[in-house]
């Protein structure tokens, strides 16, 4: 019983301390659109987690662990709302093209610049590079598109 009752006040907890988080939704539209999840942990790392849509022709997701404000370097215009960036990386995987689809996997970079409104409202310049192995019927190849193609996305975002 005891051991019961310390992992449910173990759980409770741990569901707190998440819920407790500041986090944020939204979507970021340039390369197609992507509708993303932000879950902060602690003061200077968070998740980002997004579904996209690549040119309209596909689906993809990505998930990227990153730091916020990394070397501990502040942007100085924070006049009433605050400005942050951030560096991460993580992985993507996709299907594109729907008359002849491919697949593809890789390693994903993300580079983005926040500015966090007063009320609750997040606006973001954002690249995520994605490169990896892609594939098509039985033939395997590198894909380096993703460097360039993906290019940068305007982020809104809902911050709760």
């Amino acid at each position: 019983m005891k051991k019961l009752l310390f992992v449910a006040v173990l759980a409770v907890m741990g569901v707190a301390a998440a819920v407790a988080q500041p986090r944020a939704i939204g979507v970021n539209i340039g390369y197609g659109i992507d509708v993303s999840y932000q879950h902060s942990i602690g003061e200077s790392n968070m998740i980002d987690l997004a579904v996209n849509v690549p040119e309209f022709n596909g689906i993809g997701a990505t998930c990227t662990y990153d730091w916020v404000n990394p070397f501990g370097t502040q942007i100085p215009w924070n006049n009433k709302g605050e400005w942050k960036w951030n560096l991460g990386v993580g992985a993507g995987a996709g299907i594109y093209g729907f008359k002849q689809p491919f697949w593809y996997a890789g390693v994903v970079g993300h580079v983005g610049v926040e500015y966090n409104f007063w009320f609750p409202l997040q606006l973001s310049v954002d690249w995520r590079p994605n490169i990896g192995v892609t594939g098509i019927d039985d033939a395997f190849g590198f894909n380096t598109g993703g460097l360039y193609r993906t290019g940068f996305s305007l982020g809104v975002r809902y911050l709760f």
